[in-house]
């Protein structure tokens, strides 16, 4: 039991787990040749979604986030019964040309998305959103930390060393809270492919 903690502390990248309980992996998809059991497509077009061995592949079309084509969603861990923690890695595929072009995490309350945690092209430069953080690897790894009420956003560009925390803040509740996988802001005159790989949801010791 004790190696599968540690093992669990590096997937986390070092993330601090506080208090004498064990973190509980409630779900973790690699995304690879299938998905896992409740995901849903939102505005689904299934050609433009693919699997490969490397990860699901999602191309970034033009839209906003009212009107993310295909978005992947599930239902969010409550908030309420403790502590979570929710990671993704994406990777632009190819070189982003179009200003806003983005991949990550967004936090739904019914329809309505409330909140992101994503790698954005801004400007000619590669960020993360919230807190406009420099982030020029195409590959980063996300980390949101939920309670009952605020989050912490995280990531580590590659997927290596410990993680960086982007910003803080208020997530007030809401009701059928939903985390999505997707991205948008895509160029309408080119095909660009964001990849997605090895989603989880963990719940953290208090």
């Amino acid at each position: 039991m004790r190696h599968t903690v540690l093992i669990l502390f590096m997937v986390l990248g070092g993330q601090s787990l506080a208090g004498d309980g064990e973190p509980e992996v409630l779900l973790h998809d690699s995304l690879k040749g299938k998905l896992a059991e409740g995901w849903e497509w939102l505005r689904e077009n299934p050609k433009t979604w693919r699997h490969t061995e490397n990860g699901l592949e999602i191309r970034v079309e033009p839209g906003l986030a009212a009107t993310v084509k295909n978005a992947l969603v599930r239902k969010a861990p409550d908030r309420s019964q403790g502590k979570y923690a929710l990671e993704v890695t994406v990777e632009f595929t190819a070189t982003p040309s179009q200003q806003y072009e983005q991949a990550g995490l967004t936090w739904y309350q019914g329809q309505k998305p409330v909140f992101k945690l994503v790698h954005e092209f801004i400007d000619k430069k590669l960020y993360v959103i919230p807190g406009k953080k420099p982030a020029e690897d195409r590959l980063v790894q996300l980390h949101l930390i939920v309670d009952k009420d605020s989050y912490v956003a995280q990531f580590r560009p590659g997927a290596k060393g410990e993680f960086e925390t982007a910003a803080s803040g208020k997530l007030p509740p809401g009701s059928d809270e939903k985390i999505s996988i997707q991205c948008y802001n895509g160029p309408a005159g080119e095909e660009h492919w964001m990849r997605f790989s090895d989603f989880r949801i963990v719940k953290l010791s208090e």
